[in-house]
């Protein structure tokens, strides 16, 4: 049980028990005076009833009357029971490939494009999963960090484009260092990296990143985007195309898809490679392989419905004042 104050900002009421205490004592003091004013002490017996033996105790049960009146305003424990539960879920960082290779449309209407279409139609099937996003090429950055808020993850999605990474290639290293960074406070059984990548201009650090991988328990989802026969690679300014990649020699390069690092980080890291040139097919099995170990986790969870304990506090307030009404006489008013 979680003990709390429902509405703590009442407790500021507790400032008027001395004003009260004040003016308690005052009014008996004022009465006092009145009564020495108009004769003598030695005549006070003949002159007025003798006061109650209540008299004495009247400010107390005034002021403890009060008090427990206040508690029962800002509900002093009140409180919420904690149920423990076991809660599966994963943490998953979507690593998505932005080298110029991914702008190569043998894919239908490009290797980015379809890229990011299985990245939003997987999250939509997610349910209390994290997720966060890094992009890379030949260096990398985290452009969301875990949460689960969906659509926002769908806005920056859509932003994504190949001329957001200054240097190019595809340094698996380099996204797999920053992926590293972004789940240092997240269980190492709960580490997943869902890698979008044709796998080309590949900087050879794939078993670099399989070393970090593993130290940090981080389980990897490769998904090959692109077809084995390859496509020229456009090249954009300004959103217009200016002509095609092409070598040394003037040749215009055919970018195909490159599995062979894919697959190999996929499965020294206990994952799973997965081809992702079927849109239909694709998020459903990322999903699989995203809950083939998913680790449960223990967690507290509160009640939605308070426990409030007022009407106790208030019941001893109205018996405080209940004993002031039977019991104070009258007279214990008079001058």
């Amino acid at each position: 049980m979680d003990w709390y104050l429902g509405n703590y900002w009442y407790i500021l009421l507790l400032l008027l028990l001395p004003l009260l205490a004040y003016f308690l004592l005052s009014f008996l003091k004022w009465k006092k005076r009145r009564r020495e004013a108009f004769a003598d002490g030695q005549f006070h017996e003949s002159l007025f009833e003798k006061n109650s033996g209540f008299t004495k105790i009247f400010p107390p049960l005034y002021i403890l009357g009060t008090l427990f009146l206040i508690f029962s305003i800002i509900d002093l424990l009140s409180g919420s029971e904690e149920i423990e539960t076991n809660q599966k879920m994963n943490n998953v960082i979507f690593m998505l490939d932005v080298s110029n290779s991914m702008n190569a449309e043998d894919i239908n209407p490009s290797r980015l494009s379809e890229a990011k279409n299985v990245m939003i139609n997987t999250m939509q099937k997610m349910t209390n999963d994290k997720v966060g996003i890094i992009i890379f090429a030949g260096q990398a950055a985290s452009i969301m960090p875990l949460t689960t808020d969906y659509n926002s993850a769908e806005t920056y999605i859509g932003a994504i484009e190949t001329n957001s990474m200054q240097i190019q290639g595809t340094d698996f290293l380099k996204g797999m260092q920053t992926a590293v960074s972004k789940f240092k406070n997240v269980s190492k059984g709960s580490r997943k990296v869902v890698l979008l990548s044709d796998g080309e201009d590949n900087e050879g650090n794939d078993n670099a990143a399989i070393k970090l991988a593993n130290k940090e328990g981080i389980t990897i989802i490769s998904v090959g985007i692109g077809s084995d026969e390859g496509a020229p690679v456009p090249e954009y300014v300004f959103g217009q195309l200016m002509g095609y990649k092409s070598d040394r020699n003037g040749e215009t390069v055919i970018s195909k898809r490159q599995t062979d690092a894919l697959k190999k980080m996929a499965e020294s890291t206990s994952g799973t490679y997965i081809d992702g040139n079927n849109i239909k097919e694709t998020p459903d099995r990322i999903i699989d392989a995203l809950n083939k170990k998913m680790s449960s986790s223990v967690s507290l969870v509160k009640s939605q419905n308070a426990n409030h304990y007022y009407q106790y506090f208030l019941a001893v307030s109205l018996f405080f004042f209940f004993l002031i009404y039977i019991f104070n006489p009258k007279r214990d008013f008079n001058i």
